[in-house]
């Protein structure tokens, strides 16, 4: 029997395709769907939500330990947490388009249930569960390598200037007991290429400023131009070679409001 066009075309997009169609119908269902049909002997999707989750695990660490041997546990950790956590699952999962095939019932559907980040993350966690499920552990991985590959090199790439917001915020909160503050000072360029420019400061003093095409980046950047002026620059080295700078046009755009 073949499968509705738009699983049809889920399955081309994750380029798996189910054995047991059953499974992906499953991993898609939420539990409200399945309350608003008494009778109907339907599962939801939280126990292979619940199995994806572990394998989705698994996958993550065991490509982080076998790619980066440089990285001690903490550090692998923190890598894994910024690439398996409800926010980053729930951007796949809106760029697989998850969110109008999940099965919910009315009241959640009214309520936009088909965008919340839980849901699509827990939907995609079941997804991989369903994978694992129907074709065994290769298979899962294979899907999730290919779908979380990019995030990792990211993660890994970023480590080092991350790892810059924590080192400072332990050495202020260790010399002055007072947390550093990040402070916008300009938000530039046209809306789909926006520039931040940030500055970090203790109490009354400035500390260093940066700038990102995101907030984030922008708060790193300061972060790490703070460091060097307060320690020598052998005290921010890492055993990995810092990520490249980012390129960034000039500041010629008008300052957001």
């Amino acid at each position: 029997m073949s499968l509705p066009a738009h699983l049809a075309a889920l399955e081309e997009r994750i380029r798996y395709h189910f054995s047991a169609p059953a499974l992906l119908d499953e991993a898609l269902t939420h539990r409200s769907h399945v309350n608003e049909q008494p009778g109907a002997f339907l599962s939801h999707n939280e126990r292979l939500e619940f199995l994806g989750d572990a394998v989705l695990t698994l996958v993550v660490s065991a490509t982080i330990f076998a790619a980066y041997p440089g990285l001690n546990e903490g550090e692998l950790t923190r890598i894994r947490a910024e690439v398996v956590n409800e926010q980053a699952l729930a951007r796949i999962a809106r760029r697989l388009e998850l969110g109008p095939l999940l099965r919910l019932g009315r009241g959640e559907a009214r309520s936009g249930g088909g965008d919340k980040d839980s849901l699509l993350a827990n939907g995609l966690e079941a997804l991989f569960g369903g994978v694992f499920r129907d074709g065994g552990f290769v298979a899962a991985r294979q899907l999730i390598e290919s779908l979380l590959a990019e995030a990792i090199t990211e993660a890994v790439v970023h480590k080092e200037v991350v790892d810059c917001k924590s080192r400072l915020q332990e050495l202020l909160q260790g010399q002055q007991g007072l947390p550093p503050r990040y402070h916008l000072e300009e938000v530039a360029g046209p809306e789909h290429q926006r520039i931040y420019t940030i500055t970090v400061t203790v109490g009354d003093k400035s500390l260093g400023s940066g700038r990102g095409r995101t907030k984030k980046a922008a708060e790193q950047s300061a972060a790490r131009e703070a460091l060097m002026h307060l320690l020598p620059r052998d005290g921010i080295a890492t055993e990995d070679p810092p990520p490249p700078a980012e390129v960034l046009p000039p500041l010629t755009g008008k300052r957001s409001s």
